[in-house]
């Protein structure tokens, strides 16, 4: 299982990784190491060489997909303050860190966020002992995050201005055995499947969520579970909505921060009520809230700004549910302010993974000609 290594094949310092192959990927740890080392998402530093462990697969990659928290932050750092396009996103700077970034730590992972994204390819090498049953030639995109993606740049981002999350990139990158990834189909723009790979994740645990309580309100005859979903006219938002009523939801509440998103989402029916909001402000929240109808059973986080923990807390029925889906959630501001209000609820972490995930997620897209109308206004815009 072990496949060694020389000096000449590591790093350009000479490090060699640690012990036998990991099907979690600690043999591409290089800092920390020893004792001290830990998995790859939480590694300073990754090795990002093409030669393959025998359960590992090298994807060329074409594009990468930004975490919208990582893309914000990044976004925000530079704006520029100065001269005549002061406010606005200074790209070039934008991509000078992820560059450095990438080059400092063999993967996507904003220092600031702790997120990542991830990526679009092609397969390029399958190790003679990869489970994923990927064959060479495949265009995937990956399902785990590039926060923990040995990845190597060598274009320097020259295609991409630095103003979008899409990120056009040519270089490699490697999954271990205990990655996930998905092949692209043939009857979507690979653009669209990006962006819903990307959030995968957050409708196949709302389906699941809502499932439950609309299968136990039926068993003890009482109404349908009302759902609010704040950043409702986002990609895991649109999503969520459009997930939520299939499983079964009653009432269906969405909460935007703009007109213009409003505007966006109302005609699209995918929500009962789409209320104007800032998610982070509690009395605001509540009553956008209270005016379409009260506090909802099941509350699922979209936004990716923090802030929002103890407004949804407040924006929740007792006894329901809230889901986290935002990579900017602080979940100790979510549990201690849910044990100040002394608010019954129960609190779930979107992790991104849920089984079938990737597939429930793109028929979705296919069928729902709604929430596929929102995803490809994004790729017009």
């Amino acid at each position: 299982m072990y496949q060694s290594v020389t000096p000449s094949d590591a790093d350009p310092a000479g490090h060699v990784p640690p012990g036998p192959e990991s099907a979690v990927g600690l043999h591409r740890v290089l800092e920390p190491s020893g004792s001290q080392i830990t998995l790859p998402q939480a590694a300073r530093r990754l090795d990002t060489r093409a030669q393959l462990w025998p359960g590992e697969v090298r994807i060329e990659v074409d594009t990468l997909n930004l975490d919208a928290a990582s893309y914000r932050q990044l976004a925000e750092k530079h704006r520029r303050s100065e001269g005549p396009d002061a406010g606005s996103v200074d790209g070039d700077a934008v991509r000078a860190e992820v560059l450095a970034i990438v080059a400092e730590r063999g993967k996507m992972q904003n220092p600031v966020t702790g997120s990542g994204g991830m990526l679009l390819g092609t397969v390029a090498e399958v190790g003679p002992q990869s489970p994923l049953g990927l064959a060479v030639g495949d265009r995937v995109a990956t399902l785990v995050s590039l926060s923990l993606t040995p990845l190597r740049i060598t274009d320097g981002l020259a295609r991409w201005d630095g103003l979008a999350e899409q990120v056009p990139a040519t270089g490699h990158a490697i999954l271990f055995a205990r990655s996930i990834a998905a092949v692209i189909p043939d009857d979507l723009d690979p653009r669209l499947s990006l962006m819903v790979m990307d959030v995968c994740g957050a409708p196949a645990l709302v389906a699941q969520v809502v499932g439950e309580y609309a299968a136990a309100r039926a068993a003890s005859e009482g109404g349908a579970p009302s759902v609010l979903v704040l950043g409702g006219a986002g990609k895991s938002g649109s999503l969520s909505l459009a997930a939520a009523r299939e499983a079964g939801a009653g009432r269906l509440v969405a909460v935007v921060p703009f007109e213009r998103e409003a505007a966006l989402l109302a005609p699209t029916g995918l929500a009962d009520h789409v209320v104007i909001a800032d998610a982070r402000s509690p009395m605001g929240l509540a009553e956008a809230v209270e005016s379409a109808g009260g506090p909802c059973d099941v509350t699922i986080v979209c936004v990716d700004v923090p802030g929002c923990e103890q407004p949804a807390v407040l924006a929740t029925a007792q006894g329901g549910t809230i889901i986290f889906f935002s990579m900017a959630t602080s979940f100790a501001a979510a549990a201690l302010g849910a044990e100040g209000l002394a608010a019954d609820v129960r609190m779930l972490v979107g992790n991104g993974y849920v089984p079938g995930h990737a597939a429930y997620a793109m028929e979705l897209i296919r069928r729902d000609d709604a929430v596929r109308g929102l995803f490809e206004s994004r790729l017009e815009g």
